[in-house]
């Protein structure tokens, strides 16, 4: 039976961008379409008015994500993309905001309930704080920890590191004490292969080069001839374990016999029958 949805299989974008504009372009400081996606660029406090107008207006029900990004030469320095899906269109637009870090961004949990861990998360990793959140806390580090790993200005080694002390019996942190400028990394591609020669990387080359090649040409080289076959006639110095001859009788390997039984009644029809079992006549 042939199911029929009100959503598309695919959505195309044509004439999404011209309706979206026009409908929150007061809000806006820019609209696109890039790598295929519709991309809206709102104003900081105006983000929650253009996210509900979508939702409401234009079907985009459900908010699928919020994440964080960090351009540390921008005066403003990290942008908040919220992705929202439209169910019944099949369609998918990116909204993004942009802030610094001591200002707030408006939080959407009035919209979408969701948004409350999507928000602690952006906050935990990237430290943008949204205002109206009643529960921003860290979400993916530890209780305690400084700084906000997604940062592009965040050390590699962080700031502290933790062990377990057998003297404390709990985790304690401690200071790094590894220089970054001490650091190397090694950031050649996985695909491209590393400048250096790595073990086994010899065997890409083939068979190894020697001057006086091993041949089996004749059979001097492979250690026959008639010397080999004298040395194999007189045989070896491995003696076969003694052989114990044993007698067996007939008795002992008889199979037990069976019980004397008279011949069943010959059947009707042509199905032949067998004789009964009877006991052997002992030899005389």
């Amino acid at each position: 039976m042939t199911v029929f949805h009100s959503a598309p299989r695919y959505a195309s974008n044509d004439g999404v961008l011209d309706a979206l504009s026009e409908s929150v372009s007061v809000w806006l400081d820019g609209a696109r379409e890039e790598h295929g996606e519709i991309i809206l660029n709102a104003k900081r406090g105006d983000i929650v008015t253009v996210l509900r107008t979508l939702r409401d207006d234009h079907d985009y029900q459900q908010l699928m994500e919020i994440a964080g990004a960090d351009y540390p030469d921008r005066p403003e320095r990290f942008e908040v993309v919220y992705m929202l899906l439209s169910l019944t269109k099949n369609h998918r637009v990116i909204v993004k905001c942009s802030t610094d870090e001591p200002t707030p961004v408006p939080s959407v949990t009035g919209l979408w309930p969701n948004a409350g861990w999507l928000e602690r998360e952006v906050f935990d990793l990237f430290g943008v704080v949204f205002d109206g959140n009643q529960d921003l806390r860290r979400i993916l580090t530890d209780y305690g920890f400084e700084g906000h790993p997604f940062r592009k200005d965040f050390p590699m080694t962080g700031y502290v590191e933790l062990r377990y002390s057998e003297d404390e019996k709990r985790v304690v942190y401690e200071p790094v004490e590894l220089a970054q400028d001490m650091r190397t990394f090694d950031f050649l591609s996985p695909w491209e292969g590393a400048d250096y020669e790595l073990p086994g990387d010899e065997k890409a080359r083939g068979a190894p080069q020697v001057d006086d090649p091993k041949v089996t040409e004749s059979p001097a080289d492979t250690g026959a001839g008639p010397a080999a076959e004298e040395l194999a006639e007189e045989g070896t110095l491995a003696v076969p374990p003694d052989m114990i001859e044993v007698s067996v009788t007939d008795q002992e390997i008889a199979p037990d016999p069976t019980e004397d039984r008279p011949d069943r009644a010959a059947r009707k029809g042509d199905v032949p029958d067998t004789k009964a079992a009877t006991r052997p006549e002992d030899d005389e």
